[in-house]
C-alpha cells in the first residue's frame, strides 16, 4: 500500500519530479517528462507497478526514517535512520538537467556505528503494466544494471544483482560510520548506448549551488519566509524548464475522495493555475520564470486566440485525450486512474481574466514589452466582447451543465479592465476605447443584478442559483468591489456560515454525494486550501487581521514536515487529499503571507 500524502517529498530536476516516502521507497516518477508514463508507478498501485526502495535491512518491513528535511533552501531531501546497530543518512536529489539525460542519485552516508542497507529496483514501464528485461551492465566505474523495454531504457549504477523471480535489482551492503555509497538511476532511449559517467559528490555540489542561487534572487524577507521560501521552491520545481510551462501538479489521480472517482491528471499546464503562479513569482522577485511562462503562452496560443483552451500540455500540445489505466486499482483503491484530461475541451470564461492579468502585471512590473503579447490580449479582448454572455464550465471545471457563473463573470470584467488600464497609457483608438470602457460597465452592472442576492446580502454562485461558491471571495482581490463594500464583507460572512467545515476550513461549494450536484460527479471532496488561503486574504482585507493570522497559522500547520501542500484536506480524515503536492496551493500560501507582511509594513 501507498504511504499518506503526508509521508512523501518532492525530489524534481525542472522536468519531471519523483515522490520519495518515509521509508526511503520512491513511489512515483514519470520519465524522461512531467506528463510521461511512469516508471514508478507503485504510488497508484502496489510495489509490483514499480518503485524503488533504499533502506536499512529490517526483517522484511521497511521503517520509516526517524527524522527528515531538505537542505536549507534546496530540493535536497535528507532522511535519517537510527537502527540498533547505528545511524545511516540518504541523500536524494535530481540534478538540473538543462540538455542531459534525467537522473535520479541517492547517497548513502554511514553516520555511527555499522547499519545493514538494501536497494531494490523495480523498474516498470508504461505505468507498471510493462516488465523491462534487466540485465547486469558492468563498466570500469563498478556494477550496475539496465532495465529495458521498447523505447526506454533506465540504467542504475550501484545495483550489484538481479532477482529474476521479482524482476528486481538489488543491491545488500553495509555502511559504516564515514562510509559512503552512492546510487545513480539514468533513462535515455533503448536505441542508444550506456550513458556517460557521473562524479555523484560533483553533482550534489552543482545542485546545491543551483538551489542557493536561485533561492538568492528572492526578495521576500517577512516572518513567513521559511513558508514562502519552500512553497517557491515547489512551484519552480514544477515548471518544465525547456518550455516554461508550469505543471498544477506532479502526479495523476491522486483521489479528492478516498475510495472515490474524484481522480484527475493534473501534469499538464492550466493557463489559470500557471498564471496566477506567474503572479506569485513576479512579486517575489522571479522575472526570468515570468518571461518563460509568457513566451510558452505565446507559442501555445499561436495565431488561434479564437480557440484558447484552458490547458495545455507542457510543451503547448493540444490533443490531451483522457484515458482509464484499468490495470492499476488506484491510491488507496481510488478508481479510476486517468491520464489526459478532457476538462482541456471546456469553455472557461475566468480563464482570460487570469491571462490577461497575469500579462499586464508582467508589463508594468518591468518585464520588456512583447508586441505579440499585446496583440494577444486585444484579440482575448475582442473575443469577450462577443462572448462574455455565455454560460460556461466555471473555474471548477464542473462536468455537469454550463451554467453563468457570476466568478467567470467577474474575471470578464477583469479581463477588460487590465487591457484598458494598459490602452490608457499609450496612443489608442479612441472609439475603441470607448466601446472597452462600456462593456466593462455593462458586464459590472450584469453581475451585480444578476449574480447577487439582496435578501441575503451575497454574491452566489451562478446567476438564479441560490448556492454559495468560495471562487467569490477572489472579487475584492480583483478590484471588482472595494473590501470594505457591504456586498463583499455579506458574501464573506456568508461563505463563513455556509461554507466552513468544523475545523475552520473552506469547501469550493456543497457537494450532494450523487450526480445532482453542479459538479454532476458522485462523492464528497475535501476543504480546498486555496480557498481557505482565500478567506484569510479577505479577512485581512476587511480589518479582521487577527482571524486572518489565526486561519493562515492553521493553514501551515497541516504542510506535512518538509512544508509541501496537496489539492485539499479532508476534515473526516484529517489528511491532505487530491494530487500533490499542487501548485494552486503554494500560489496562495505564497500570496496571503505577503499580505499579512505588507499589513505589518515587512513587504512591499
Amino acid at each position: 500500500m501507498s504511504a499518506r500524502l503526508e509521508d512523501y517529498a518532492l525530489i524534481g530536476d525542472m522536468q519531471t519530479a519523483a515522490l520519495v516516502a518515509r521509508t526511503g521507497t520512491i513511489d512515483w516518477l514519470c520519465l524522461p517528462r512531467f506528463d510521461s508514463p511512469a516508471v514508478f508507478a507503485g504510488l497508484l498501485g502496489t510495489e509490483d507497478h514499480g518503485c524503488w526502495r533504499l533502506g536499512p535491512v529490517a526483517d522484511g518491513s521497511a521503517p520509516a526514517a526517524d527524522r527528515r528535511r531538505y537542505r536549507p533552501d534546496s530540493l535536497i531531501l535528507e532522511q535519517e535512520w537510527d537502527t540498533p546497530t547505528g545511524s545511516v543518512r540518504i541523500t536524494d536529489f535530481m540534478p538540473p538537467r538543462g540538455e542531459d539525460t534525467p537522473q535520479l542519485i541517492r547517497l548513502v552516508q554511514g553516520l555511527s556505528g555499522r547499519v545493514r542497507m538494501r536497494s531494490a529496483v523495480r523498474a516498470r514501464f508504461a505505468y507498471g503494466r510493462v516488465v523491462p528485461w534487466v540485465q547486469p551492465a558492468h563498466d570500469e566505474h563498478g556494477p550496475g544494471v539496465v532495465a529495458i523495454a521498447g523505447p526506454d531504457a533506465v540504467w542504475f549504477s550501484g545495483q550489484t544483482a538481479t532477482d529474476d523471480t521479482e524482476l528486481t535489482a538489488h543491491a545488500d551492503f553495509e555502511v559504516a560510520h564515514g562510509e559512503q555509497y552512492g546510487f545513480a538511476m539514468t533513462w535515455q532511449p533503448s536505441h542508444l548506448s550506456e550513458p556517460p559517467h557521473t562524479e555523484l559528490s560533483a553533482a550534489l555540489a552543482t545542485t546545491v549551488a543551483f538551489w542557493s542561487d536561485w533561492v538568492a534572487r528572492c526578495t521576500y524577507r517577512g516572518p513567513y519566509r521559511e513558508a514562502v521560501v519552500r512553497s517557491l521552491i515547489t512551484l519552480k520545481a514544477l515548471t518544465y524548464a525547456p518550455t516554461g510551462a508550469i505543471v498544477a501538479a506532479p502526479t495523476t489521480s491522486l483521489p479528492e475522495d478516498i475510495g472515490g472517482v474524484r481522480n484527475w491528471d493534473y501534469r499538464y499546464t492550466w493557463l489559470r493555475d500557471a498564471a496566477i503562479t506567474l503572479s506569485s513569482l513576479l512579486r517575489t522577485g522571479y522575472r526570468d520564470e515570468a518571461r518563460d511562462w509568457r513566451n510558452w503562452l505565446l507559442r501555445a496560443v499561436a495565431g488561434d486566440p479564437e480557440n484558447l483552451q484552458i490547458m495545455y500540455g507542457i510543451a503547448g500540445e493540444r490533443e490531451l485525450t483522457e484515458t482509464i489505466l484499468g490495470w492499476l486499482p488506484g491510491y488507496e483503491n481510488s478508481a479510476p486512474v486517468r491520464i489526459g484530461n478532457t476538462a482541456a475541451e471546456q469553455f472557461q470564461l475566468d480563464v482570460y481574466g487570469e491571462v490577461v492579468d497575469a500579462l499586464t502585471l508582467a508589463r508594468t512590473t518591468g518585464l520588456a514589452h512583447s508586441s505579440h503579447a499585446h496583440l494577444l490580449q486585444l484579440h482575448l479582448i475582442a473575443y469577450l466582447e462577443r462572448h462574455w454572455r455565455e454560460p460556461d464550465e466555471g473555474i471548477w471545471e464542473v462536468r455537469g451543465p454550463r451554467r453563468h457563473f457570476v466568478h467567470s463573470k467577474v474575471m470578464t470584467w477583469v479581463a477588460v479592465d487590465r487591457t484598458i488600464t494598459l490602452l490608457e497609457e499609450e496612443p489608442v483608438d479612441e472609439p475603441l476605447l470607448t466601446r472597452w470602457r462600456a462593456l466593462r460597465e455593462e458586464i459590472h452592472r450584469d453581475v451585480c443584478e444578476f449574480g447577487y442576492d439582496p435578501e441575503r446580502n451575497t454574491f452566489t454562485q451562478a446567476y438564479g442559483s441560490p448556492e454559495l461558491d468560495a471562487s467569490l471571495l477572489l472579487i475584492p482581490h480583483t478590484g471588482f468591489l472595494p473590501p470594505e463594500d457591504k456586498r463583499v464583507i455579506g458574501t464573506i460572512e456568508a461563505i463563513q456560515r455556509e461554507l466552513l467545515t468544523p475545523d475552520g476550513f473552506v469547501l469550493r461549494y456543497r457537494t450532494h454525494d450523487d450526480e445532482s450536484g453542479v459538479d454532476g460527479l458522485p462523492g464528497q471532496e475535501g476543504s480546498f486550501l486555496a480557498c481557505s488561503f482565500w478567506l484569510a486574504d479577505d479577512l485581512a482585507l476587511i480589518g479582521r487581521i487577527g482571524e486572518a493570522h489565526e486561519l493562515f497559522d492553521k493553514l501551515l500547520a497541516i504542510r506535512n514536515d518538509v512544508g509541501l501542500l496537496a489539492e485539499e484536506w479532508d476534515p473526516r480524515l484529517q489528511r491532505q487529499v487530491g494530487n500533490f503536492p499542487q501548485a494552486f496551493s503554494h500560489v496562495p500560501l505564497i500570496d496571503t503571507a505577503l499580505r499579512l507582511s505588507e499589513h505589518r509594513g515587512e513587504h512591499r
